[in-house]
């Protein structure tokens, strides 16, 4: 009797959580599809209706799809892995970056590197450069080079920090990517899958779920949308650190 009203409270406390997360992608238009003509088949499932000729996402699947990927980041983060965020629309990517690092998170939200996964060693050139340029910059080492030569050295830092800015803290290939809006990032997704890298993406109905480890079917184009999911699975990450921080005190 005991067991069974914790495990009574426990549901109810759940389900108090999935409709109060329904609730907050609801206002933050997650639920907001593509026009029917542009629906994806294989995304059709995640779709509640088509209301007015557009598709109307079924926020219950976002949720349960979401809490899969939450699930994932953080075994990834206690087993000590790498996660890459890949997400370079405008509407977000200054957001994404300040969550990337509050969360030490490596992040592109430029435009991918071509070849980051299949030249990576050659890329790393790139972001060895750029880490060796700052560091001489700090520890005053440019003292000995004249006006000029100064400036063309920061010239070159923005250039390097531009592109790999976001991923100087990386030594290895990336254990998992999250993608915001896999039809933009088709070419992070094609190296990924060459090189059987997980995937979580929040991707929009004109998507093809199907090919994506961990989908998350939202509203991909809405600034709110994209804040309240990343906000969300980076946030896993990040609580997965002090957890795994606590253990080691």
């Amino acid at each position: 009797m005991f067991l069974n009203f914790h495990l009574l409270k426990l549901l109810v406390m759940t389900k108090n959580i999935q409709e109060k997360t329904i609730g907050e992608l609801f206002a933050a238009n997650a639920h907001l599809g593509h026009r029917k003509n542009r629906l994806h088949p294989k995304a059709r499932k995640f779709v509640y209706k088509i209301i007015n000729g557009s598709a109307v996402i079924d926020l219950t699947k976002t949720v349960g799809e979401l809490e899969k990927a939450e699930h994932f980041i953080s075994s990834l983060r206690k087993e000590g892995k790498t996660l890459l965020i890949v997400a370079t629309k405008k509407i977000s990517h200054q957001f994404i970056a300040e969550l990337s690092i509050k969360y030490g998170i490596p992040y592109i939200t430029t435009k991918w590197p071509p070849g980051l996964l299949t030249n990576f060693e050659m890329i790393m050139r790139n972001v060895k450069r750029l880490n060796t340029l700052q560091e001489e910059r700090n520890n005053g080492s440019w003292e000995k080079f004249v006006k000029h030569e100064i400036v063309q050295l920061e010239k070159e830092i923005a250039k390097l920090k531009k592109f790999y800015g976001g991923i100087t803290q990386l030594t290895k290939k990336p254990d998992a990517l999250l993608i915001v809006d896999t039809r933009k990032e088709k070419n992070a997704l094609k190296e990924a899958q060459e090189y059987k890298i997980p995937v979580v993406a929040l991707l929009d109905t004109n998507s093809d779920p199907s090919v994506i480890d961990y989908p998350v079917v939202a509203n991909d184009d809405s600034a709110g949308s994209i804040e309240y999911i990343l906000t969300k699975l980076t946030a896993t990450y990040g609580a997965a650190t002090r957890e795994e921080a606590k253990k080691t005190e």
